[in-house]
């Protein structure tokens, strides 16, 4: 999956499956995570805040259910 880099503390980058509903987000620690039956509304909205961090830890973490992409 294609991933954009985002201006956050905790989160390097961010692509989105549309088709699939899939999140996937990048660390800053590089470990990367797939989040499942994420709404297209809440990648939009992530991916416009002011707080990208912070909108994650609030809207996504904990949330959907995930799994760590093995490299």
């Amino acid at each position: 999956m294609e991933r954009q880099i985002v201006k956050s503390r905790i989160l390097r980058s961010m692509g989105y499956d549309e088709s699939t509903k899939i999140l996937e987000i990048e660390f800053q620690n590089n470990l990367i995570y797939q989040f499942l039956d994420v709404p297209p509304k809440v990648y939009r909205e992530l991916l416009r805040s002011d707080e990208i961090g912070k909108y994650f830890t609030d809207k996504v973490r904990n949330r959907f259910r995930t799994k760590q992409v093995v490299s």
